[in-house]
């Protein structure tokens, strides 16, 4: 059975998860007993609540840091204050009317969510990177009345906006453009007077609370719903993991993603503590901040700690005062990697999605896992492995209609029952999207699962291992290939920096098979005998990939996510693709330059791959 420090959770933010300590069960907590305590609090609490507490304990101390600029808790109420006074004489808002926020990581950003929780309003947070149809569709995802933007990007799609009867601020000041507000001034001008409790009265626990769009790597970004009660749940995400009012957060993720806003800016309302806010992620900047603003606690997700390990090495690499980094998506050598490079800093990985319910904590620190199974929380929170043909692209069903439990050691889906404490919401506006992450009929007729899209591997020590995204993996000569696996394997070879693999179609063949867009070190050579020999050594034969794309840069989400969706649609086509491309040769054992000519004979089936 699962030892304890390692919980499996009702989504990012079910209580259980982050309310639980290693020597204590989870309902003798006291962080659990706080949760409970405050849900029956009348009038009912909330994360504005907590905000407002911690306001009237220490109303002098710094709260964010921004260019060189402090914001005292004291500050940044009053700030939201006026920015709440300011909208509610607006023509175009009524309270509890959703609001949009088009802005980017800065002080504002903050200033103006906690006003709009102060009016009880829902706020939808859009990524400030996405313009033209991608914006529109995602301000209509979550039928927003006003859009509250820092920068005049919105100018494209002022006219549709304008038809459609909505209120366009801008948080900038003096604004000269037709159409658009100068909201700046009109805050600047406004009462800091507190707004009464009775504005928000309206709100109960399954009230939204905000839409996060997921990163749209396939496709148009989805708003998932993140309830009032999830979010007060996810105040303990850092308190849990031993974070305090004395400590320093270095925040330099994305405010409108889960990571940046719910653990970072919502995490550290609970504690206390003060926020280095950074507007983008700076991979030469990072530690220089750390030692400049003392920070303790950092973040990370993705390819972050990557990027950490690949900045020139310094004397001073381990001279921080860094002592707790929480995120998810490190791969297992990065971690050991950064172990090494940086010093003794304790790595929390976890795993959640913004809408799903099941989630894991690796409390342990055990390099690579995401968690272990934990028979209590199984039982309260019932979640499984199941089998997956990834060729079909579903579940597999045995004879009687039901979904094949994965055994230990095998990959499979994982999937989370849908229950009254561990629901799903689903995506605003978008029930097709919403009834597709839904799966039924998997242990028992008529039972009702959420489909995480993600597989899974669990070892015979219970340990909890992430393998690969559904739509990432892809089977070749009979085979399963993980595209994670494969990047792993060829980013520990001396000359490649990044390795982003997909699988592509060929005529003629089933299934897909590996290709992998890389780039080169700095100074390095791309030696293609060298890689076909460390492919070789390394993978099984259907897992190598045989057609190789240099590029430039990688191509990231927002939150560093590698996108896929192009690679796989330019596939190996040398006649659309203006980047070096390289064939798996076993003759020449090497990777040798891919011609038109070579192109044209795989497509007219003379080259059998």
């Amino acid at each position: 059975p699962a030892g304890p420090g390692f919980v499996a959770v009702s989504g990012l933010i079910n209580p259980l998860p982050f309310l639980h300590t290693q020597h204590s069960p989870p309902w003798w907590s006291p962080l659990f007993l706080k949760f409970v305590s405050r849900r029956r609090r009348r009038p009912l609490f909330f994360v504005l609540d907590r905000f407002l507490e911690q306001t009237a304990a220490h109303p002098d101390k710094l709260f964010i840091v921004f260019e060189n600029e402090g914001y005292s808790y004291k500050y940044t109420d009053t700030r939201s204050n006026k920015t709440a006074n300011a909208l509610q004489s607006h023509p175009g808002y009524k309270v509890g009317d959703t609001v949009a926020l088009f802005m980017g990581n800065e002080p504002a950003f903050m200033f103006t969510w906690l006003a709009l929780a102060k009016l009880g309003s829902p706020v939808a947070l859009l990524n400030h990177n996405i313009r033209n149809k991608s914006l529109l569709h995602c301000f209509n995802c979550c039928r927003a009345k006003v859009l509250i933007a820092l920068k005049e990007a919105v100018e494209d799609v002022l006219p549709t906006l304008t038809e459609q009867g909505v209120a366009v601020l801008l948080m900038t000041k003096h604004c000269d453009t037709p159409g658009i507000e100068s909201f700046s001034d009109k805050v600047d001008e406004a009462s800091d007077s507190p707004l009464p409790q009775s504005l928000r009265s309206h709100i109960t626990f399954k009230s939204p609370a905000v839409y996060i769009y997921t990163s749209g790597t396939t496709g148009l970004p989805k708003a998932a719903v993140v309830s009032q009660n999830r979010l007060l749940t996810a105040l303990a995400v850092l308190s849990s993991n031993g974070v305090t009012a004395s400590d320093v957060i270095y925040l330099n993720l994305p405010l409108y993603h889960t990571a940046g806003f719910i653990i970072g800016f919502i995490g550290s309302i609970e504690t206390g503590s003060t926020i280095i806010l950074k507007r983008k992620f700076s991979a030469s900047q990072f530690w220089d901040d750390c030692r400049k603003n003392s920070v303790t606690v950092v973040q990370y997700i993705g390819e972050v700690m990557r990027y950490l390990c690949s900045t020139p090495r310094r004397e001073n690499d381990k001279d921080h005062k860094v002592r707790l980094a929480i995120g998810n998506g490190v791969r297992a050598e990065i971690w050991r990697e950064f172990l090494n490079r940086f010093g003794n800093i304790q790595v929390k990985e976890f795993y959640a999605s913004t809408e799903g319910n099941v989630g894991f904590v690796n409390y342990a620190g055990k390099v690579g896992a995401i968690g272990r199974v934990n028979i209590l929380h199984q039982a309260l929170f019932p979640y499984t492995l199941i089998k997956y043909n990834t060729e079909r692209d579903e579940p597999v069903r045995g004879a009687n209609g039901l979904c094949v439990e994965s055994s230990k050691g095998e990959t499979g889906l994982l999937v989370s029952k849908i229950t009254d404490i561990a629901p799903f919401v689903g995506y605003a506006q978008n029930e097709e999207q919403t009834e597709r992450k839904r799966i039924r009929n998997v242990l028992k007729m008529g039972d009702l699962y959420f489909n995480s899209g993600d597989l899974m591997r669990i070892d015979h020590d219970n340990f909890i291992y992430f393998q690969d995204r559904v739509g990432d993996t892809f089977r070749w000569k009979g085979e399963n290939v993980a595209t994670t696996e494969v990047s792993d394997i060829l980013t520990i070879n001396d000359c490649l920096k990044e390795a982003n693999v997909y699988g592509v179609q060929v005529p003629g063949h089933e299934g897909r098979i590996g290709m992998a867009a890389i780039t080169v070190n700095e100074g390095a050579q791309f030696d293609g005998s060298k890689i076909y020999n460390h492919v070789v050594n390394y993978l099984p034969s259907y897992a190598r990939p045989r057609f190789i794309r240099i590029q430039n840069a990688v191509e990231v989400t927002g939150t560093f996510k590698q996108m896929k969706g192009k690679l796989v649609e330019d596939s190996f086509d040398p006649g659309r693709i203006q980047d070096p491309l390289y064939i798996l040769d076993d003759h020449e054992k090497s990777y040798i330059q891919l011609t038109a000519e070579v192109y044209r004979s795989i497509i007219s089936g003379n080259i059998k791959l």
